[in-house]
């Protein structure tokens, strides 16, 4: 078993690494408290070619693998979970559903922009009366004179109200089959009459990321921007979170990690009763625990990336990967608040912000409870 990087992917991880001490440590605390995600360093990020880097190069990506895209998650997250779940987020559900399920005219007609980074998409699927029961879709689209008429709202969409966002992709409910619903996706392009992005959430973390409300009154958009087979849509979108979580497990192993290598700094810095606290065994085992649970975390994305990349069955490993490595940034982060004492409770002290940052991940993209269920299915257990 090998489990080194390539020689290319730990050049890349270098090259990350180094534009994210340079261009966003100094930075991620002031972004934060503007509350607005820093066009600037979005861009710089598109320069880096992060946007593309699982799609083809006649899309306007490098073809580079499903961990390498994780690596450049992680590596943002030790600093900056807000630009990680940026990249996360375009990348995973803006630009994938339209390489994964667009025809070749959708895609060459999209997903350029959304690769080189240029434009940025969403994903509607997260309805207000409607979390974890994503099946409960409300939002309906009907067919009329060649037209989608949609009518419904989106909570939490990531990415959906920037400067750059080009549309949102939305499930919505297209008629009933058998009794049961039929979903289907349908792109929205942003502008267009009868699409209305609300206002930016105040959220508990990721404070300069980007995540609205969407309302739909009436929107109209042509027949064509149907994504996927009619009916397909909250089917082909479950495909696409299996990917997702694996990538938000490296959201959450980069942020644990960030805070292992900031106790590691403070613990050997601070004193206390004449020496540094970092020779204390209390807080060497409590390090030392955060370590190994970070390094667990880590080993089962890269397991679970690398099974997607194999074209093997990933969906209860990557559900594992995001059960553990979420609760694990959770944990690690409550203990390095914990290390800095008093410190960690002020918000010039990076896990602070760690600390905040970390509860979204045991919800977003399947909460804990869902990947439990998940994993318990991939088992055979019975349904409840």
């Amino acid at each position: 078993m090998d489990f080194d990087l390539s020689p290319e992917q730990q050049d890349f991880q270098k090259t990350v690494r180094q534009f994210v001490d340079d261009a966003i440590r100094p930075n991620a605390e002031r972004w934060d408290h503007e509350h607005e995600l820093p066009m600037d360093a979005v861009k710089q990020m598109a320069e880096l070619g992060l946007f593309g880097l699982p799609f083809p190069e006649e899309y306007g990506g490098s073809d580079a693998d499903f961990l390498t895209l994780c690596l450049a998650i992680e590596e943002i997250a030790r600093v900056d979970s807000s630009l990680a779940i940026t990249l996360e987020a375009a990348v995973g559900l803006g630009a994938m559903p339209i390489y994964r399920f667009g025809t070749e005219d959708q895609r060459q007609r999209w997903l350029p922009p959304l690769a080189t980074g240029e434009n940025l998409a969403g994903f509607g699927l997260t309805e207000p009366g409607g979390g974890s029961d994503a099946g409960a879709t409300r939002t309906s689209a009907r067919l009329e004179n060649g037209e989608w008429i949609i009518n419904g709202s989106k909570s939490f969409i990531t990415n959906s109200g920037t400067p750059i966002t080009s549309f949102v992709t939305v499930t919505a409910v297209t008629g009933e089959s058998n009794g049961r619903k039929e979903i289907s996706a349908i792109v929205v392009p942003n502008g267009t009459p009868g699409y209305e992005v609300g206002k930016a959430y105040r959220k508990m973390g990721w404070w300069h990321s980007d995540t609205h409300e969407l309302s739909f009154n009436d929107c109209r958009v042509p027949e064509e921007n149907l994504l996927g087979e009619r009916g397909r849509g909250f089917a082909n979108f479950l495909k696409i979170l299996d990917d997702g979580r694996i990538a938000i497990a490296a959201l959450a192993v980069g942020l644990a990690q960030g805070c292992v290598d900031e106790c590691i700094k403070y613990a050997s810095e601070r004193t206390a009763f004449g020496k540094a606290i970092g020779s204390f065994q209390a807080l060497q085992f409590k390090i030392a625990d955060m370590e190994v649970k970070t390094q667990l975390a880590r080993q089962a994305y890269y397991r679970a990336a690398w099974l997607a990349e194999q074209g093997r069955p990933y969906k209860k490993e990557a559900a594992m990967a995001k059960l553990f490595a979420s609760e694990t940034a959770v944990d690690v982060a409550r203990e390095a608040v914990q290390v800095h004492g008093g410190y960690g409770y002020i918000e010039e002290f990076p896990v602070c912000r760690h600390f905040r940052d970390s509860k979204i991940l045991e919800i977003g993209e399947g909460t804990s409870e869902v990947m439990r269920i998940l994993i318990a299915r991939e088992l055979g257990l019975p349904e409840s």
